[in-house]
């Protein structure tokens, strides 16, 4: 009996006695500095993956699992005039200081960097606006701005305007539908790296008298022609890369709009039917302006991925023969130059043209949902 109540006692201490709240007080201590000793581990190129791996499973899901926890209690411990107060911050603080920490501190960072001269130790030394003029005004960047404009022109229209027609299309085949989607989304199921990888291939060149294993220049050496270097035609070559992401993207705008297509009431149409419309007014007059709201939102997106766009072009021509975009270029004076200025110019130009785009998609998200 003597045993029961000084357990008891005992389980009173760590439970409600000030032991609890020394606990609550060291074990978010203890959780920080876990959790600091683990991204520096992970930044160890010299580490074992397996277990860089198996420190960020533990310490993303146990780690944060014991965070709000611990958190909670104490917030539990305040009055109670405060303690529903503060009880939101508890559940959103950790998210807002990591988004502190790892979006708005480097992009006030990069902001900074941008002005600074690229060859100068001094940072009060050279701070204007060199940087930005080179990137407005450089016969080469003047290049990678052109290539980035018909990124955003083509890749979009296509992808977007092809997923249309084909959502509407597939709409109509009845039980081969979901065979026709699966095989047109099978490319986005794809990384852009491997999918990279596979058009290489496709566009592979080799000189006359060769076996050409890519499949364009088979096809044409076997038509009796000589093989063609499609990544070496400028300024072809980088609407033969824009193909590529085309191929990707299709898929995505299909799934996406055909979840629309099928939302367009059958009254509807057979109203527009009875009326005289035929299929293809019935298309622009009615399907369309049904589905405005969504047929934005994937533009709007698919403008902000083309924007960013880096890893196609990366992997198929490391942006030789005129085919850089902004990202590449900003990687290349970043890591290569060592331009930390300039790549910081550029990415802050990167981020000022997806801006509005975010904006008009969160709008568009906004009315849509009133």
């Amino acid at each position: 009996m003597e045993q029961q109540k000084q357990s008891n006692r005992l389980v009173d201490l760590f439970t409600t006695g000030p032991l609890r709240v020394a606990v609550s007080f060291v074990v978010p201590v203890v959780t920080f500095l876990a959790l600091r000793w683990s991204f520096i581990f992970m930044r160890d190129s010299e580490a074992s993956k397996f277990l860089i791996g198996l420190v960020a499973i533990i310490v993303g899901v146990f780690g944060v699992w014991i965070v709000f926890i611990v958190t909670d209690d104490l917030v539990s411990r305040l009055p109670i005039g405060i303690r529903e107060r503060v009880r939101p911050f508890a559940f959103v603080g950790p998210a807002m200081v990591i988004l502190f920490a790892y979006l708005v501190y480097p992009t006030i960072h990069t902001l900074i960097l941008s002005f600074r001269d690229a060859k100068s130790e001094n940072w009060a030394k050279q701070f204007g606006l060199e940087n930005y003029i080179f990137a407005l005004t450089d016969p080469k960047m003047l290049i990678v701005l052109r290539n980035n404009v018909l990124w955003l022109i083509f890749v979009t229209a296509l992808s977007v305007g092809m997923g249309l027609v084909i959502a509407v299309m597939v709409d109509r085949i009845g039980r081969w539908e979901p065979v026709a989607k699966s095989i047109i989304f099978l490319p986005m199921a794809i990384s852009a790296v491997g999918a990279s990888v596979i058009w290489k291939f496709v566009y592979y060149y080799q000189p006359p008298g060769r076996n050409q294993t890519g499949l364009l220049n088979a096809i044409v050496v076997a038509l009796g022609n000589d093989p063609v270097g499609w990544l070496l035609q400028r300024p072809w070559n980088n609407f033969f890369l824009i193909i590529v992401y085309v191929w990707m993207l299709t898929g995505f705008c299909l799934v996406v709009l055909s979840a629309a297509v099928k939302g367009v009431p059958g009254e509807l149409l057979e109203a527009a039917r009875i009326d005289g419309a035929n299929e293809v007014r019935i298309f622009f007059s009615v399907i369309i302006p049904y589905i405005r709201g969504t047929l934005i939102t994937i533009t709007t997106t698919v403008l902000i991925m083309v924007l960013k766009v880096f890893d196609i072009v990366f992997v198929m021509t490391s942006g030789q023969h005129n085919t850089e975009v902004i990202a590449n270029r900003m990687y290349a004076e970043m890591f290569k130059f060592r331009h930390f200025g300039r790549g910081s110019a550029l990415a802050m130009i990167l981020l000022v043209a997806v801006t509005p785009v975010m904006i008009y998609n969160i709008r568009s998200f906004r009315e849509a949902r009133r």
